[in-house]
């Protein structure tokens, strides 16, 4: 798992899985997300505008296998 700097206080789920490379661009990672794909603290996340914090751990079911990302 790799931690994500965030510059400000939280950042958009949309958003963060471009900044972690866990999506290629805010195409993919809308379609991960309606997809079911993404979970967030090892809950199903829905919503591409769910609002994260510090700590908070990100995980995506990609072809290649699960991947995760810490909001540092």
């Amino acid at each position: 798992m790799s931690d994500v700097p965030i510059r400000d206080d939280m950042i958009r789920l949309g958003q963060f899985l471009k900044l972690a490379g866990l999506a290629e661009d805010g195409a993919q990672a809308r379609d991960l997300v309606a997809d079911g794909e993404v979970r967030v603290n090892g809950e199903p996340e829905t919503r591409r505008g769910r609002q994260l914090v510090r700590g908070d751990v990100v995980t995506v079911e990609l072809p290649a296998g699960e991947e995760s990302a810490r909001v540092a």
